[in-house]
């Protein structure tokens, strides 16, 4: 088992029951069934509603079975797009998401999909179809070893070989997906696995005697850690995806109130605390805020959770936070002190981990009185006083579309309430900079891989999640024409998703690097060609637009709204615009470019 396998508890677990309506005698031990009737005989039971896939070959005896079965079937159009809106689905709703692959091609064309979700720690289960038992090794049709290629794309993987196996093997994939630091699964069946009949046993429990998955953290760290907090004078809470994944939500809006810290939330943080509260400050790292990474590099106590300090936010790590001490808290032991040695280490469940830390913190708190108030006020102040020195430039124009006047009328009309779906370039900066989120589960995008081709499939699966809700996908012209395709998957469900192309003509951050930093020697990043935007959703049987004049632009967004269907707005926007700040690769985060004509910030 790769990965967390080797740092997890046994820990028994019961599979999720839910009615079968598949068979009058579904579910009775020993009935007679086919390995297909007994995969989706799991998959009821762990509560699958709806999974993405694309049949092939030697899928054919399972999508035979599904056809008598409740569990909707969404047909993509692409494999990739398979595990992409699985991906979405699950990070609208914290449930696993499920996709499915026949043998060979339909394999492989997941690969990146389960790449993406062991970066951003998604819990995923993928099945996947493979040749005859008999076949496997001797390079026939649509064969490939599936289960070595995925090894390192995946928390495990399982090669199902009878199907007595294959109920406890479905089992054991959704505890490890969803367990521990969660992430994808694959299941490998050959097609033989699929026909065969066996006599189905309900599976009530799980023990993986090798798999430990820590969660209450230990008492004597986090009673250490609440003294540093109260003996902090600059404390800054540092907030990763873990709260999102973890719910924690409620117990980081205790803590944060609990120590009066300002507080931070990485890429794929964004949510764990609303962005309206007072102690939010924004994202850090690479594309954060001023105040953000001046606020990291001046703390005297860095209050690390579910983050694993990646280079995106820390920069050089040699000056990363360098006069604070640190306190870290994940699930993954392997995670703590890989890039950065805490003072206080804490393994364990963030959301247990917090419920404690603030519970003794508030107890602890009578002793200290009020020594560090003056102090902690000061830093407050200083914190406000970097984010009103240099707030994210808000640009707006009378002639042409700029990019942050687009994320700014998202937001507006959004108001902390919709989900968006992020494809990945300079799009996705500009929406984690401006765009709020209110509560979490509403901002999803690819952070660790940075998949272009994201947005659209994403938000087809949170779409399928969160039917009440408004979905936004937002896409560079680089990325929405990846993910053309779906589409027509799209107007297939009839899913009311609002595709918003910001279509500035470049691979945009491409582009900027080489502007920037390699004297604006472009190279293979003009888009030159587009469709109309208006004649390729019509192909598709919905409504769509383009437009180029900032004063189209609310009307244009209300429209699409309103439209009780799917729309694709192409927004041309000022072709040239930059991300800022930006720290380059290699600079300490204090080192950032704040704008075209702002020098580079040096040793702050």
């Amino acid at each position: 088992m790769s990965h967390d396998a080797h740092t997890a508890t046994p820990t028994p677990h019961k599979p999720v029951h839910k009615p079968v309506v598949h068979g009058a005698a579904a579910g009775e031990t020993g009935k007679l069934m086919s390995g297909s009737e007994m995969l989706l005989e799991c998959l009821a039971r762990e509560g699958v509603d709806v999974f993405f896939g694309y049949p092939g070959g030697v899928t054919i005896p399972f999508y035979d079975a599904l056809v008598d079965h409740h569990i909707r079937h969404v047909l993509v159009r692409h494999e990739e797009n398979a595990c992409f809106a699985a991906e979405g689905y699950s990070k609208a709703t914290g449930k696993v998401g499920v996709c499915c692959a026949t043998s060979g091609p339909g394999a492989t064309n997941l690969v990146t999909g389960l790449v993406d979700a062991m970066m951003d720690s998604i819990p995923i289960v993928a099945i996947t179809g493979q040749v005859h038992s008999k076949l496997i090794g001797s390079d026939a049709f649509q064969e490939a070893d599936t289960f070595g290629i995925t090894r390192p794309a995946t928390k495990h993987n399982f090669m199902v070989k009878t199907v007595a196996e294959l109920p406890q093997i479905i089992h054991e994939a959704f505890y490890i997906a969803a367990s521990g630091r969660p992430g994808p699964v694959l299941v490998d069946i050959p097609k033989d696995v699929f026909q065969a009949k066996g006599h189905y046993t309900p599976v009530d429990t799980i023990h993986l005697p090798g798999y430990k998955v820590f969660t209450e953290g230990h008492t004597g760290q986090i009673r250490r850690a609440a003294q540093l907090v109260l003996e902090a004078e600059r404390p800054l809470v540092y907030a990763g995806g873990g709260i999102v994944l973890g719910n924690a939500s409620a117990e980081l809006t205790e803590f944060v109130e609990a120590s009066e810290a300002p507080t931070v939330c990485t890429l794929m943080g964004l949510g764990g605390l609303s962005s309206k509260h007072p102690n939010f400050i924004s994202m850090p790292g690479m594309h954060g805020s001023y105040a953000a990474n001046m606020a990291m590099t001046d703390c005297d106590l860095l209050i690390a959770l579910g983050t694993r300090f990646d280079d995106r936010v820390t920069g050089q790590l040699q000056t990363f936070a360098r006069g604070a001490r640190v306190i870290h808290v994940d699930i993954d032991p392997a995670e703590v002190g890989k890039n950065r040695n805490p003072d206080i280490p804490i393994v364990g469940d963030v959301k247990r981990v917090l419920q404690k830390l603030t519970k003794v913190l508030l107890e602890l708190k009578p002793e200290f009185g009020p020594v560090k108030d003056a102090a902690r006020t000061a830093w407050r102040k200083q914190v406000r006083g970097w984010m009103d020195e240099h707030p994210y430039d808000r640009l707006h124009d009378d002639h042409v579309i700029r990019p942050q006047h687009l994320m700014d009328e998202i937001d507006r009309l959004s108001n902390g309430q919709a989900i968006v779906c992020s494809d990945v370039g300079q799009h996705q900066m500009w929406a984690a900079q401006l765009i709020g989120f209110n509560e979490p589960r509403l901002w999803i995008n690819s952070g660790g891989l940075g998949s272009m081709g994201f947005g659209v499939p994403s938000a087809m699966g949170a779409q399928m999640a969160r039917p009440d809700k408004l979905v936004f996908a937002i896409c560079g012209d680089g990325g929405f024409q990846m993910s053309i395709p779906e589409l027509a998957t799209i107007a297939s469900q009839g899913l009311p998703v609002k595709i918003i192309c910001m279509n500035n003509g470049y691979l945009g951050m491409v582009r900027q690097w080489q502007t920037l930093f390699y004297n604006n020697r472009l190279s293979a990043v003009t888009l030159d060609s587009f469709p109309d935007a208006e004649k390729l959703a019509n192909a598709y049987g919905f409504n769509g637009r383009t437009i180029d004049k900032p004063w189209q632009l609310t009307d244009a967004l209300m429209t699409a709204i309103k439209d009780p269907g799917p729309y694709l707005l192409n927004v041309m926007v000022s072709p040239m615009e930059n991300v800022y700040p930006m720290v380059p690769a290699g600079a300490s985060i204090f080192e950032m470019v704040l704008g075209e004509k702002k020098p580079q910030l040096v040793g702050a």
